[in-house]
């Protein structure tokens, strides 16, 4: 059965996902951390789909990454055992991470202050439960977290560890390799995100404190790391789909994408070179990452219903339930004659931002005889 039989029910826009691709793609990571002799953490805000996640955990039970107590308290309720939330915690959502510890999930944290490390051991020492901590670390100024010789790295270690908390090790997240272009870039990105983890564990360690969790990761470093030496884990969400800003960088291709949002032709601006669809910016996001990358694919790249790029063909610009399909400036393609009712895939810029706006997947599965699946997900916090 084709994409368009198997798709020709569903209203739109839909949420389209290709199972087939998914799994390669996980596969590709799994091969390629196997080969540098460390184990994969997936982080879960992609997805945020138990049926998904069972697909991309090991044995569906963990590790795991979450960004939200949300996604922590969802997946724990499906069987998953390990769990980091690796967002720095707030005093305040420390009852939710001892109710899931309670429950039996082994759920860890992030700081990078002395106030969040009195926070947990206070919270620790009420409950008899020591909450295990990671100390974040910045590798590349990117967002938060401490220089890996900053003092307050020991004071914060000794902290959780000494005061009834407990100090798990250390996490980074090279968040501005989302900039860098090509496999040299990527993996110097990847040795600056490894030495800074590795360097803040040995000062623990010399300090005399435990340090047994060396945690890094992006979807771009993970994927062109060289050498992993005292890393003890890899953490990377957005490969399970990809996207276009990945494809943009060269971690992947346009047609390892997974995920893409069905739309229907819904009118036509001919004198403007303007083909209009009922996908917009509710249905794509607003995210434009694209926009200051060598080639900007406008709110997303448009293929056919089958899942084939059209040639030049973008989302140009998007109100709320409208997209404005057109030629990309420049461009010497033909406008392909799209009549009304016409299913067009449009391939996201951001596989998390456009996964936000559903409720759930309508899965292409990898066996194409099986039938289309619905794939639930959820949102907040």
């Amino acid at each position: 059965m084709t994409a368009a039989q198997t798709l020709g029910s569903l209203p739109t826009p839909s949420l389209v996902l290709d199972e087939g691709r998914m799994l390669r793609n996980v596969s590709r990571l799994r091969r390629h951390l196997d080969g540098l002799g460390v184990p994969l953490r997936p982080h879960l805000k992609t997805v945020k789909s138990v049926e998904a996640a069972r697909r991309v955990l090991a044995g569906g039970h963990g590790p795991a990454t979450v960004s939200t107590l949300k996604e922590a308290e969802v997946f724990a309720a499906a069987g998953v055992r390990d769990i980091l939330y690796a967002v720095g915690i707030a005093p305040q959502k420390l009852p939710r991470v001892l109710a899931l510890r309670e429950a039996g999930c082994d759920l860890s944290v992030v700081l990078d202050s002395p106030e969040q490390a009195w926070a947990v051991v206070e919270a620790s020492r009420r409950a008899g439960d020591a909450i295990p901590a990671l100390i974040e670390i910045d590798s590349d100024g990117h967002r938060s977290g401490l220089l890996p010789d900053d003092p307050a790295v020991i004071e914060i270690g000794r902290i959780l560890q000494g005061q009834g908390a407990a100090l798990r090790g250390v996490v980074t997240h090279a968040g501005e390799s989302y900039g860098a272009v090509g496999a040299e870039a990527l993996a110097a990105f990847a040795e600056r995100e490894r030495s800074a983890a590795v360097a803040a564990a040995a000062a623990l360690r010399a300090a005399g404190l435990p340090c047994p969790v060396v945690s890094v990761g992006s979807t771009p470093t993970a994927h062109f790391a060289r050498d992993l030496s005292g890393v003890t884990e890899v953490r990377a969400g957005a490969f399970v789909f990809f996207d276009l800003v990945m494809a943009g960088i060269g971690v992947c291709t346009p047609d390892d994408i997974a995920l893409s949002v069905l739309a229907t032709v819904i009118g036509h601006q001919r004198e403007r070179g303007w083909i209009m669809v009922d996908a917009g910016w509710m249905a794509l996001s607003r995210d434009r990452g694209t926009a200051n990358q060598a080639v900007d694919q406008g709110y997303g790249l448009v293929c056919d219903v089958e899942g084939r790029i059209l040639d030049d063909l973008v989302v140009a610009s998007a109100n709320q339930e409208h997209g404005i399909v057109a030629l990309r400036p420049g461009s010497r393609a033909a406008l392909p004659d799209l009549p009304l009712g016409t299913r067009l895939r449009i391939l996201p810029n951001h596989a998390c931002a456009t996964g936000a706006q559903f409720a759930g997947y309508e899965v292409l599965p990898a066996n194409p005889a099986a039938p289309l699946a619905h794939w639930p997900r959820f949102n907040g916090w």
